[in-house]
């Protein structure tokens, strides 16, 4: 049985893949015993009816005339963790950020004389420069008994940072393969914006951020409509950059052929992964933020789908270049363009990739195979 105290910001039904990553290992490591302290969202009743561990919900949002604006966050987390630590007898002590969980975790940790595990996912390592943040992230990182890092890009950044070797451990995310799997119905994603059976289509999603490349995809995909490619390109996602990339689409003369979506409700986005012929996401590293892994790589291959990607960050864990996708430099246009023209008409290439990222999946990226993981290289390493 494990009893574990697990302190994450963001959880289920908040989107992105640090918040399904918590939610999805923990459920199938315990029960009840396992307490996850989290922050108080809408739509967070309907979640914690279900989920099978203990959810504790807090007030974590920002207090603007507090100085810092996070002090009433940080002490909400500490003394409802420190709380829950001297009443149960946990065996150790889980964050999924270093900032703000991590730095809590290992305060409550230290107290109540329990091993603590951080998280780190990669681009939260050289976002904040090298100030206050970035010294009280690599003080906890430091200290704790264990990290966890996604990726061999984000494990060679914790080592740059001083963190001990011998104290990380790879584990990569995973993907829902009852959700995100080959042979999905996608009857009226294609008609619903006018795309023929045989046009080609490529499909992103992810927040609307420079790093992510989408910009590059709008010129490349105006490049090969030019070229006489029969060509769509389906955005999903909100995100700051919306406005940019009305700009592009229409700067470069393909309205009803790249097509913004917006947000995709959780039952559509794996018919799109379905309904494409390659997923692209050609992410660059932008004044130090970067891809820490990509988990939208992984749930295309477990559609069967190959993968444009670029080389920035720790995309190379999720997208091994010429066996389930290809890599480019994502600052390039013209690499952008070169790669996708590869994927898009050499459809023997294409099928290959596909299918070898399907069976990489199916036997390393499955939530069950991040879970004993977890529970082989973690936790009994905890509770020796």
């Amino acid at each position: 049985m494990n009893r574990l105290l697990v302190l994450t910001e963001l959880f289920l039904p908040t989107k992105g893949g640090t918040a399904v990553w918590a939610a999805e290992v923990y459920k199938r490591l315990g029960g009840k015993e396992i307490h996850i302290v989290t922050a108080d969202v809408p739509g967070a009743g309907e979640v914690d009816a279900v989920h099978p561990n203990t959810i504790h919900r807090l007030n974590l949002r920002r207090v603007p005339w507090l100085r810092p604006e996070s002090l009433a966050m940080y002490a909400r987390f500490f003394f409802k963790s420190l709380a829950l630590a001297l009443t149960h007898r946990f065996d150790a002590i889980h964050a999924f950020r270093a900032l703000p969980e991590g730095l809590v975790a290992w305060a409550v940790a230290r107290l109540t004389f329990r091993p603590v595990v951080i998280y780190a996912h990669g681009e939260e390592l050289t976002t904040w420069g090298r100030g206050g943040k970035y010294k009280a992230m690599r003080f906890a990182l430091r200290h704790a008994d264990h990290v966890v890092a996604n990726s061999e890009h984000t494990r060679d950044t914790l080592l740059e940072m001083g963190v001990d070797a011998a104290r990380i451990t790879i584990i990569y995310p995973g993907v829902d393969v009852s959700v995100f799997r080959p042979g999905l119905d996608t009857t009226g994603l294609r008609e619903s914006l006018g795309i023929g059976p045989d046009d080609k289509l490529v499909f992103s999603v992810g927040r609307l951020s420079r790093r992510k490349g989408f910009d590059q995809m709008i010129r490349a995909v105006a490049q090969l409509r030019d070229a006489g490619l029969a060509l769509h390109y389906v955005i999903a996602g909100i995100g700051e950059d919306a406005e940019y990339l009305d700009g592009l689409i229409a700067e470069h003369n393909v309205r009803g052929v790249v097509h913004r979506v917006g947000a995709v409700n959780e039952a559509d986005l794996p018919r799109w992964m379905n309904a494409c012929d390659a997923f692209a996401m050609p992410n660059r590293e932008i004044n130090g933020d970067n891809e820490g892994f990509g988990m939208v790589f992984i749930e295309a291959a477990a559609c069967g789908k190959p993968s444009l990607a670029g080389e920035a960050g720790g995309t190379g864990s999720a997208v091994l270049h010429g066996i389930t996708g290809i890599r480019v430099d994502g600052n390039e246009a013209e690499k952008v363009v070169n790669g996708l023209r590869e994927l898009l008409t050499n459809p023997n290439t294409t099928n290959a990739f596909g299918q070898a990222g399907l069976n990489r999946v199916q036997s390393k990226f499955s939530w069950e195979r991040v879970a004993s993981a977890t529970q082989q290289t973690i936790l009994t390493r905890d509770m020796q």
